[in-house]
């Protein structure tokens, strides 16, 4: 557990190795991430994530239940409502990440999820109203530096996930590190 005061208003881990191709599957669907991103804010019931996503109930309790069923959400606290209990559910960590588990192979876990192509489509109206920030860098680094790059990258991330949630607008924050095939210069000749 954390001891982040920030919100979500419930407890959870900080990470989350995703393993099995069933957890990625579950936060490659765009309602699926909707539903995740907003249980950072506070646990929520069904019904009023349903509300949020503009969704019927019976849509949204089904992926929950996907999510639940995944061990990315767990029920946080429940309330009484009339003769019927009323389940809140949050999420199990503050971040997700996938890995491989010893369960699984590289070819289980699915090709079709990438947070670049979530974030391409998501933000693409952003570009026309020119209002996306970005950059794009390319470094010759050891595979050891861009691991560590990547802790700092995933700090900024926990940085980010962690400001108060104010304003009305939800603002999308993309990073990662990535081999590419970019030339390189032949070593210096003296």
């Amino acid at each position: 557990m954390t001891s982040n005061p920030s919100p979500p208003d419930y407890e959870l881990a900080d990470t989350l190795m995703l393993t099995t191709p069933a957890q990625v599957k579950a936060i490659s669907h765009e309602l699926r991430t909707a539903i995740l991103g907003l249980l950072h804010e506070r646990a929520a019931s069904v019904t009023e994530l349903a509300v949020a996503v503009e969704r019927p109930r019976s849509t949204v309790a089904y992926h929950v239940k996907l999510l639940a069923d995944a061990a990315l959400l767990q029920v946080v606290r429940t309330r009484r409502v009339r003769a019927v209990e009323e389940r809140f559910y949050g999420r199990t960590a503050r971040m997700f990440y996938v890995g491989v588990g010893q369960d699984a192979r590289d070819e289980d876990l699915p090709l079709d999820f990438n947070d670049f192509e979530v974030a391409a489509r998501e933000s693409a109206k952003a570009f026309q109203d020119r209002t996306l920030w970005g950059f794009i860098r390319h470094a010759r680094i050891s595979e050891e530096e861009a691991g560590e790059f990547w802790q700092g990258m995933a700090d900024l991330v926990r940085k980010f996930e962690g400001l108060p949630r104010k304003g009305d607008t939800v603002y999308g924050f993309a990073v990662g590190i990535y081999p590419t095939e970019q030339p390189t210069l032949p070593p210096e000749q003296e």
